[in-house]
């Protein structure tokens, strides 16, 4: 995958690398919400609700979409992950003169009202090149519903940006599906 290899974007990919380590990255024994076992536990939550950190994101995330997908118009994904990311990214895009708008897939379909999947999607249409946003990728699977659900919407997801690919088979099955570009790996937090 190709990242940015602009100093700012080395710079700002190297801090928020910092900022992950210290404060969402832990070495112990979790059980993931795949129900598989891991020695490598990362709530990226923990950093990308720090300012710095959803600034960092927003800015990493959008310098990638203009590379990798520069046709995009809306980023979304599963929530709650995937909130905070297409937030930053948003905001991030808005500054930077090409707007790219948010929306959200719930995990279940809204319960009253318009009883929809996808929230913001007023600002969504169909057809509309979007690109999906994950924090951390292990199975691929809730990846692949946000894809599903989005498409289901109407919309033409063209790729998925993530932060962080744990190298446990999740880029394979969502690649089956389209283009997964991964900020981190699970290599960049082993010492």
């Amino acid at each position: 995958m190709a990242l940015p290899t602009t100093n700012g974007f080395v710079h700002q990919r190297a801090r928020l690398l910092e900022l992950l380590t210290y404060h969402s990255f832990m070495e112990r024994e979790v059980i993931l919400s795949s129900g598989k076992r891991s020695n490598f536990y990362i709530d990226c939550k923990q950093t990308t609700l720090l300012a710095e950190g959803h600034f960092l994101v927003g800015q990493l995330f959008r310098a990638t979409i203009d590379l990798v997908e520069p046709e995009a118009e809306a980023v979304g994904g599963l929530t709650m992950g995937a909130d905070p990311l297409a937030s930053a990214t948003a905001m991030a895009s808005f500054i930077a003169g090409k707007p790219l708008n948010a929306f959200y897939v719930r995990k279940e379909p809204k319960s009253h009202g318009t009883k929809e999947w996808l929230e913001g999607a007023n600002h969504l249409r169909t057809g509309m090149p979007v690109v999906i946003l994950e924090d951390v990728v292990t199975t691929g699977a809730s990846t692949l519903r946000a894809i599903e659900r989005s498409r289901l919407g109407g919309l033409d997801v063209r790729c998925v940006v993530a932060l962080v690919d744990r190298n446990e088979g999740g880029r394979e099955a969502v690649e089956k599906e389209c283009l997964l570009h991964a900020l981190y790996t699970r290599k960049d937090f082993q010492s």
